[in-house]
């Protein structure tokens, strides 16, 4: 009996490079995890200055923005080796809670603790009795619970396969909260270090401080709200064949070039404050009128 030719898709080497490929992605996955605890790791030491205004705190929100990008191609490379599962979903939401949830919360933390804290300002806060401390440690908590909450409604939200239902995010993402914490965090360590030994220098520091803890607020409230915000990705890839669509993106990146700190401020700033700013614009506009008969 004659043998049929074996299928070159079938052989050990192909499927050896096709086992290996599909763990890629779950690789970029945990590299967002190991971003996350690396951002709290490098927080936690004391906030010392250092060249180019690139404190602890300013690596540890580089960190944070390293974490995105592990978080925002994992899910095209599973999609481009065929390796999609309901485990990387999954392992992606408990790894955006670390880097996007956990990190940013305890920067925020140990940024005001630097300032307000008694001592040698290592210690968070200080004594549990201090009612300003309890405010803080309140408000960190609730932006963790927060973006556990995005995270969990995300996932268990069912998503249909009409386009338009993929150009919109239900509540701000976690890495958008994420990423204006950590990029206000990092422009204010910037700051400081520029005014550094000028005497109104550590007053703007520590009244800026204040206003961070403020934001993260703000921050976790947006994401477990029902305001509508763009799906960043996906609109840009929808227009990136359009002459306005690409002004979009490289001008950010021309303007980055040169302000970097200041843009990825600006940039999360604006994009926190599009969902709200859209809403309001839906609602106030005027409904055209019938047509009469």
């Amino acid at each position: 009996m004659s043998t049929l030719p074996s299928d070159p898709l079938q052989t050990p080497a192909r499927r050896r490079r096709r086992r290996a490929a599909s763990v890629l992605p779950t690789l970029l996955t945990l590299g967002n995890v190991i971003c996350g605890f690396a951002a709290i790791h490098y927080a936690a030491k004391p906030i010392e200055d250092s060249a180019f205004g690139f404190s602890t705190l300013s690596f540890a929100g580089a960190l944070v923005f390293l974490g995105m990008f592990f978080d925002a191609i994992d899910g095209s490379v599973a999609r481009l080796t065929r390796s999609t599962s309901d485990l990387g979903a999954q392992l992606d939401s408990l790894a955006d809670v670390i880097t996007f949830g956990v990190a940013p919360a305890f920067m925020t933390l140990r940024l005001v603790s630097h300032y307000y804290s008694p001592a040698d300002g290592h210690a968070i806060l200080g004594p549990a009795d201090n009612a300003y401390a309890k405010v803080l440690w309140a408000i960190a908590a609730f932006y963790v619970c927060c973006t556990a909450l995005r995270l969990a409604r995300f996932n268990a939200e069912v998503r249909s396969d009409k386009e338009e239902d993929h150009l919109y995010f239900k509540g701000l993402p976690s890495p958008g909260a994420g990423g204006t914490v950590a990029s206000l965090i990092v422009l204010h360590q910037y700051l400081v270090h520029t005014y550094n030994g000028i005497e109104e220098g550590l007053g703007f520091a520590r009244i800026a401080a204040l206003g961070i803890p403020l934001v993260t607020a703000i921050t976790a409230f947006a994401m477990v709200s029902s305001i509508r915000y763009s799906h960043f990705a996906n609109n840009i890839l929808r227009s990136r064949r359009t002459f306005p669509g690409l002004i979009r993106v490289v001008l950010p990146v021309l303007i980055a070039l040169w302000w970097p700190r200041e843009t990825l401020a600006a940039g999360f700033v604006l994009y926190a404050l599009s969902g709200p700013v859209l809403a309001i614009v839906r609602y106030r506009r005027p409904i055209a009128a019938k047509p009469s008969i």
